[in-house]
């Protein structure tokens, strides 16, 4: 993808151990590894549950450095799974820019839409801050235990991914 010279390289990887939530160093070796050899962004799965998310500053081979960005595991964006923490993900909004001179790609902010499967009737996935700002405005959709799940959750999410990168 390098010889290729394109704007970004953005890498989906399946690694890491199941429902472990934080990276395990091999996790973190390959991720060392791909930004050395030109991953601009890698967006990690596999494991089930969410795990950290980080942007780094990459020293390259020549010297030079780069923006790098990885969330080691998405999650499980729909799941039928009974398991602690896998009805979790997050739906990632990254902003970047390029420099027309330099070419250089930024990342300027990573942010996140926390979101829980819901199995109700049907399986549905939950914006949990919009369902949890509908219920603070009256919405009776969700009962009280969905309600304070939802809120567990979400304090979850954030202790789990980390806190929007600005």
């Amino acid at each position: 993808a390098k010889e290729l010279d394109l704007d970004l390289i953005v890498v989906q990887m399946h690694w890491g151990q199941e429902y472990q939530a934080k990276p395990n160093q091999e996790q973190k070796d390959l991720a060392d590894f791909l930004f050395q050899n030109g991953a601009d962004i890698i967006l990690g799965s596999h494991p089930h549950v969410l795990q950290s998310m980080e942007k780094r500053e990459v020293t390259m081979p020549d010297g030079s450095t780069k923006q790098g960005f990885v969330i080691y595991s998405l999650g499980n964006f729909v799941s039928g799974q009974v398991k602690a923490y896998t009805k979790q993900s997050v739906i990632l909004n990254i902003q970047l820019t390029k420099s027309g001179k330099t070419k250089r790609i930024n990342i300027d902010s990573v942010d996140y839409t926390p979101i829980y499967t819901f199995k109700g009737n049907r399986y549905r996935i939950l914006d949990i801050n919009q369902t949890l700002q509908n219920h603070n405005n009256g919405d009776n959709t969700y009962g009280a235990g969905t309600i304070s799940t939802l809120k567990t959750e979400l304090q979850q999410i954030i202790s789990r991914v980390g806190e929007p990168i600005k």
